[in-house]
């Protein structure tokens, strides 16, 4: 016999039933797990006077790290902001700080994504931001997340 089921005259035939067993699924995430992180205090970004128009600023963060609020493991990732600047562009230290206070936090990889493209656009006003995540595999799967502003549209 093998997987397919005993062999008889040289036919296989396939098993009845699933070959392992599985309890039903519970819902095994909260409101809380959900929610956290979207709302605690991070550092701010701060700017500078831009001094010139109609160009693009890419800063790319390829060794970014959160906590996934579930597990406490940590998610790691490539994160990507993408932004048009208006009057303000983001001072990258700052920025690099903001984004290391990620590395204990306790937050879902789409919320982190959202939430940094919410705290840029608040600190710069830019004309049109997107921020990229893409995280590594977990358990054979990996996550890119896109959250894309623009003054003309609001948040897509």
């Amino acid at each position: 016999s093998d997987l397919t089921g005993s062999r008889r005259g040289g036919r296989r035939r396939p098993l009845s039933g699933p070959l392992i067993e599985s309890p039903p699924m519970k819902r095994a995430y909260t409101d809380e797990h959900a929610e956290s992180g979207v709302h605690s205090a991070l550092p701010e970004i701060e700017t500078w006077p831009n001094q010139f128009a109609d160009y693009e600023i890419e800063i790319v963060q390829p060794e970014f790290t959160s906590v996934c609020p579930k597990t406490g493991l940590p998610d790691f990732g490539k994160l990507v902001l993408r932004y048009v600047p208006d009057k303000q562009c983001l001072e990258l230290k700052s920025y690099k700080m903001y984004l290391n206070a990620y590395r204990d936090l306790g937050i879902f990889q789409e919320n982190v994504v959202n939430r940094v493209l919410q705290d840029a656009v608040k600190a710069a006003q830019p004309k049109f931001a997107t921020v990229i995540g893409d995280f590594a595999p977990r358990g054979g799967l990996s996550t890119i997340v896109t959250a894309t502003w623009s003054r003309k549209r609001g948040k897509r």
